[in-house]
Protein backbone atom coordinates (compact mmCIF):
# COMPACT_ATOMS: atom_id res chain seq x y z
CA UNK A 1 0.00 0.00 0.00
CA UNK A 2 1.45 3.37 -0.86
CA UNK A 3 2.06 5.27 1.68
CA UNK A 4 0.09 8.68 2.34
CA UNK A 5 2.69 11.93 2.16
CA UNK A 6 1.45 15.63 2.72
CA UNK A 7 2.10 17.19 -0.59
CA UNK A 8 4.99 19.67 -0.43
CA UNK A 9 4.59 23.46 -0.74
CA UNK A 10 6.14 23.50 -3.95
CA UNK A 11 3.71 20.46 -5.37
CA UNK A 12 0.82 22.46 -4.02
CA UNK A 13 2.02 25.88 -6.10
CA UNK A 14 3.25 23.65 -9.40
CA UNK A 15 -0.79 22.14 -9.06
CA UNK A 16 -2.27 25.63 -9.14
CA UNK A 17 0.74 27.53 -11.78
CA UNK A 18 -0.53 24.54 -14.38
CA UNK A 19 -4.24 25.12 -14.04
CA UNK A 20 -3.84 28.52 -14.33
CA UNK A 21 -1.31 28.18 -17.71
CA UNK A 22 -4.21 24.82 -19.15
CA UNK A 23 -7.65 25.07 -18.68
CA UNK A 24 -7.91 21.50 -19.32
CA UNK A 25 -4.91 20.29 -17.27
CA UNK A 26 -6.94 22.20 -14.76
CA UNK A 27 -10.41 20.16 -14.85
CA UNK A 28 -7.60 17.08 -14.45
CA UNK A 29 -6.23 18.63 -11.22
CA UNK A 30 -9.38 19.70 -9.86
CA UNK A 31 -10.19 15.83 -10.12
CA UNK A 32 -7.81 14.68 -8.34
CA UNK A 33 -7.00 16.80 -4.74
CA UNK A 34 -4.18 15.88 -2.71
CA UNK A 35 -2.32 14.11 -5.76
CA UNK A 36 1.16 12.99 -4.49
CA UNK A 37 3.44 12.43 -8.34
CA UNK A 38 5.73 10.18 -6.60
CA UNK A 39 2.59 7.94 -4.87
CA UNK A 40 3.52 5.19 -7.42
CA UNK A 41 6.90 4.53 -6.44
CA UNK A 42 6.45 3.15 -3.19
CA UNK A 43 5.38 -0.16 -4.66
CA UNK A 44 8.39 -0.93 -6.81
CA UNK A 45 12.16 -1.29 -5.34
CA UNK A 46 13.96 2.23 -4.03
CA UNK A 47 15.99 3.01 -7.33
CA UNK A 48 19.13 5.43 -7.98
CA UNK A 49 19.75 6.21 -11.38
CA UNK A 50 21.10 3.21 -12.08
CA UNK A 51 18.10 1.12 -10.99
CA UNK A 52 15.94 3.68 -12.17
CA UNK A 53 17.71 3.25 -15.88
CA UNK A 54 17.25 -0.26 -15.56
CA UNK A 55 13.85 -0.02 -14.76
CA UNK A 56 13.31 1.98 -17.84
CA UNK A 57 15.07 -0.43 -19.76
CA UNK A 58 13.05 -3.31 -18.71
CA UNK A 59 9.39 -1.29 -18.83
CA UNK A 60 10.34 -0.18 -23.25
CA UNK A 61 8.02 -0.92 -25.00
CA UNK A 62 5.85 -2.95 -22.71
CA UNK A 63 2.60 -2.29 -20.08
CA UNK A 64 3.62 -1.24 -16.18
CA UNK A 65 2.13 -4.41 -15.06
CA UNK A 66 4.83 -6.51 -17.55
CA UNK A 67 7.55 -4.31 -15.73
CA UNK A 68 6.77 -4.75 -12.61
CA UNK A 69 6.33 -8.59 -12.91
CA UNK A 70 10.04 -8.68 -14.76
CA UNK A 71 11.48 -6.18 -12.46
CA UNK A 72 10.37 -8.80 -9.54
CA UNK A 73 11.68 -12.03 -11.17
CA UNK A 74 15.22 -9.97 -11.71
CA UNK A 75 15.33 -9.04 -8.27
CA UNK A 76 15.03 -12.46 -7.13
CA UNK A 77 18.69 -13.35 -7.53
CA UNK A 78 20.04 -9.94 -5.90
CA UNK A 79 18.38 -10.48 -2.50
CA UNK A 80 15.15 -8.53 -2.99
CA UNK A 81 16.94 -5.32 -4.69
CA UNK A 82 17.80 -4.25 -8.10
CA UNK A 83 21.35 -5.49 -8.90
CA UNK A 84 23.94 -2.40 -8.81
CA UNK A 85 26.15 -2.04 -11.77
CA UNK A 86 28.44 -4.54 -10.41
CA UNK A 87 26.35 -7.12 -9.40
CA UNK A 88 24.37 -7.13 -13.30
CA UNK A 89 28.21 -7.51 -14.88
CA UNK A 90 29.22 -10.31 -12.57
CA UNK A 91 25.25 -12.28 -13.16
CA UNK A 92 25.21 -14.89 -15.73
CA UNK A 93 23.27 -13.27 -18.73
CA UNK A 94 21.03 -16.09 -18.36
CA UNK A 95 19.95 -15.16 -15.13
CA UNK A 96 18.59 -11.97 -16.74
CA UNK A 97 16.86 -14.04 -19.17
CA UNK A 98 15.30 -16.16 -17.21
CA UNK A 99 13.57 -12.88 -15.49
CA UNK A 100 11.87 -12.10 -18.60
CA UNK A 101 14.02 -9.82 -20.32
CA UNK A 102 15.09 -10.10 -24.18
CA UNK A 103 19.01 -10.56 -25.47
CA UNK A 104 18.62 -7.11 -26.96
CA UNK A 105 17.52 -6.25 -23.24
CA UNK A 106 20.88 -7.89 -21.23
CA UNK A 107 23.19 -6.44 -23.83
CA UNK A 108 21.55 -2.14 -23.10
CA UNK A 109 21.79 -3.43 -19.49
CA UNK A 110 25.05 -4.79 -19.94
CA UNK A 111 26.30 -1.65 -21.41
CA UNK A 112 24.81 0.57 -18.93
CA UNK A 113 26.45 -1.24 -16.49
CA UNK A 114 29.70 -0.90 -17.81
CA UNK A 115 29.80 2.55 -18.26
CA UNK A 116 28.59 2.81 -14.18
CA UNK A 117 31.23 0.25 -13.29
CA UNK A 118 34.04 1.97 -15.27
CA UNK A 119 33.25 5.57 -13.60
CA UNK A 120 32.16 6.82 -17.13
CA UNK A 121 28.72 7.66 -15.35
CA UNK A 122 28.25 8.01 -11.77
CA UNK A 123 25.03 9.07 -9.66
CA UNK A 124 27.18 11.81 -8.39
CA UNK A 125 28.18 13.37 -12.09
CA UNK A 126 24.45 12.68 -13.19
CA UNK A 127 23.53 15.22 -10.32
CA UNK A 128 25.20 17.76 -10.85
CA UNK A 129 24.36 17.51 -15.18
CA UNK A 130 21.65 19.58 -16.62
CA UNK A 131 18.88 17.44 -18.19
CA UNK A 132 20.28 18.00 -21.44
CA UNK A 133 23.30 16.86 -20.69
CA UNK A 134 22.50 13.88 -19.27
CA UNK A 135 20.56 13.00 -21.48
CA UNK A 136 23.13 13.91 -24.19
CA UNK A 137 25.91 11.29 -22.36
CA UNK A 138 23.70 8.57 -21.47
CA UNK A 139 21.94 7.95 -25.01
CA UNK A 140 25.40 7.35 -26.05
CA UNK A 141 25.45 4.05 -24.83
CA UNK A 142 23.42 1.46 -27.55
CA UNK A 143 20.14 0.77 -26.26
CA UNK A 144 19.53 3.88 -24.19
CA UNK A 145 16.88 6.51 -26.10
CA UNK A 146 15.70 9.80 -24.90
CA UNK A 147 12.44 7.51 -23.27
CA UNK A 148 14.86 5.56 -21.31
CA UNK A 149 16.62 8.89 -19.61
CA UNK A 150 13.22 10.69 -18.93
CA UNK A 151 12.29 8.52 -17.21
CA UNK A 152 15.15 8.55 -14.81
CA UNK A 153 14.98 12.32 -14.77
CA UNK A 154 11.69 12.28 -13.03
CA UNK A 155 12.38 8.57 -10.77
CA UNK A 156 15.77 9.24 -9.78
CA UNK A 157 16.86 12.85 -10.02
CA UNK A 158 12.66 14.53 -9.78
CA UNK A 159 13.71 16.71 -11.90
CA UNK A 160 10.78 18.69 -12.39
CA UNK A 161 10.44 19.99 -15.82
CA UNK A 162 10.94 16.69 -17.76
CA UNK A 163 7.95 15.56 -20.58
CA UNK A 164 8.19 11.97 -22.49
CA UNK A 165 7.23 12.90 -25.89
CA UNK A 166 7.03 9.45 -27.36
CA UNK A 167 5.27 7.87 -24.48
CA UNK A 168 2.19 5.80 -26.37
CA UNK A 169 0.29 5.61 -22.74
CA UNK A 170 0.83 9.46 -22.24
CA UNK A 171 -0.49 10.54 -25.89
CA UNK A 172 -3.42 8.65 -25.39
CA UNK A 173 -3.87 9.88 -21.69
CA UNK A 174 -3.45 13.44 -23.80
CA UNK A 175 -5.94 12.40 -26.61
CA UNK A 176 -8.72 11.19 -24.23
CA UNK A 177 -8.59 14.46 -21.58
CA UNK A 178 -8.04 17.00 -24.37
CA UNK A 179 -11.08 14.88 -26.21
CA UNK A 180 -8.52 14.67 -29.93
CA UNK A 181 -9.61 12.49 -32.97
CA UNK A 182 -6.01 10.50 -32.33
CA UNK A 183 -3.38 10.61 -29.72
CA UNK A 184 -0.88 13.55 -30.72
CA UNK A 185 2.51 13.17 -31.99
CA UNK A 186 5.66 13.61 -30.43
CA UNK A 187 6.41 16.76 -31.70
CA UNK A 188 2.44 17.75 -30.93
CA UNK A 189 2.93 16.56 -27.64
CA UNK A 190 6.02 18.93 -26.94
CA UNK A 191 4.44 22.04 -28.57
CA UNK A 192 1.39 21.30 -26.01
CA UNK A 193 4.03 21.23 -23.09
CA UNK A 194 5.37 24.33 -23.73
CA UNK A 195 2.46 25.99 -21.61
CA UNK A 196 3.04 23.36 -18.58
CA UNK A 197 6.77 24.60 -18.20
CA UNK A 198 8.50 24.64 -15.76
CA UNK A 199 6.20 22.12 -14.41
CA UNK A 200 6.15 19.67 -17.23
CA UNK A 201 6.84 16.64 -15.16
CA UNK A 202 3.84 17.30 -12.59
CA UNK A 203 1.97 17.91 -15.59
CA UNK A 204 3.17 14.67 -17.41
CA UNK A 205 2.43 13.24 -13.94
CA UNK A 206 -1.36 14.05 -13.61
CA UNK A 207 -2.10 13.00 -17.11
CA UNK A 208 -0.39 9.38 -16.64
CA UNK A 209 -2.57 9.09 -13.25
CA UNK A 210 -5.58 10.38 -15.70
CA UNK A 211 -4.53 7.35 -18.41
CA UNK A 212 -4.97 4.44 -15.83
CA UNK A 213 -8.57 5.38 -14.57
CA UNK A 214 -11.07 3.58 -16.32
CA UNK A 215 -13.51 5.98 -18.77
CA UNK A 216 -16.36 7.77 -16.41
CA UNK A 217 -14.75 7.05 -12.87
Amino acid sequence: MARARRRPAATVAASEHLGRADAVLAQVIAAHPGFDPRAWLDDLPPMDPFGALVFQVVGQQLSVASTRRILERLCVPFAGHLPTARQLLDADPSTLRAAGLSARKVDTLRALAEAFDRGDVSDAALGAMSDEEIEHRLTAIPGIGPWTVHGMLIIALDRPDVVLPGDLALRRAIQRVYGLDAPPSPDEVLAMAERWRPHRSLATAYLFQAAFEEPGT
